[in-house]
């Protein structure tokens, strides 16, 4: 993730050298020198940072914040790390108290992306727009005053890509047993699922009308509909969610202990 947030804002015009990158992974730092990017296996003393950005599996979080925290002084401090609570991740800094948490998703790889963002109230809009300008570089961003909220967009948008692909995979496997070859079915599974969020995301209609333009009385789409209905599919994708939600919280208490 970021290398991807690097790599997106150094297509936006960011200057190589405003770039300092921390890793204690020798193939890790080789990836960022490629990209023209300092690295280095610990923080230099004499770097001084506008903004920090913890990029790290959120079990490894506690480890890297100690290992930095003498160096952040007043930075404005961005953590993507899923599950960290801005309570705990200022607890680790020593009451810092500049933090924005950011929850995306991995098609902001490709630039694709979506966040959720919250801010601590040391956040001011300079702030805002410098973890804006982070973010853009991975999709869009939407923020939020309450941070239990990205609980919720973990469940929706974080895990989100993982539901679309196994739906992708159904249709595919779908197709496989309708007689289509392997290359088409991966095809048509992929495109019209790409098409129809496409559709979705440039129409004022809601997806409900959408999906009811293309339900022809009597038709295929309707037989489909309707035996996914019969099943409760909407149900079920809806209670999963909310379990992912749950699942979130879960993890946001078990990561933030001590």
């Amino acid at each position: 993730m970021a290398a991807a947030l690097i790599g997106g804002m150094l297509q936006q015009g960011l200057c190589k050298a405003e770039v300092q990158v921390i890793d204690v992974s020798d193939s890790a730092r080789r990836r960022f020198e490629e990209m023209g990017i300092a690295a280095h296996p610990q923080w230099d003393s004499r770097t001084r940072a506008d903004v920090v950005v913890f990029a790290v599996k959120p079990q490894q979080m506690k480890d890297a914040v100690s290992g930095v925290k003498a160096h952040c002084g007043c930075a404005l401090v961005v953590s993507i790390a899923a599950g960290i609570r801005c309570a705990d991740l200022a607890r680790w800094l020593d009451g810092h108290g500049r933090i924005v948490r950011a929850m995306p998703n991995t098609p902001a790889l490709i630039g694709a992306g979506v966040s959720g963002l919250y801010p601590t109230a040391g956040v001011d809009a300079a702030d805002r727009r410098a973890a804006e300008q982070i973010l853009s570089a991975a999709g869009k961003s939407v923020w939020f005053d309450d941070e239990t909220m990205l609980d919720a967009v973990t469940a929706v948008s974080g895990s989100g890509p993982g539901y679309v692909f196994y739906f992708v995979e159904a249709l595919e496997e779908a197709a496989l047993t309708l007689g289509l070859d392997s290359r088409a079915a991966r095809l048509l599974a992929v495109e019209t699922f790409l098409g129809a969020a496409k559709l979705a995301a440039s129409s004022d209609d809601e997806p409900a009308v959408l999906r009811a333009k293309v339900t022809s009385k009597g038709g295929t789409t309707e037989s489909a509909i309707e035996l996914m209905e019969s099943r409760d599919i909407k149900a079920c994708i809806i209670a999963a969610v909310q379990r992912a939600g749950q699942r979130a919280a879960e993890l946001g208490d078990l990561f933030g202990k001590d």
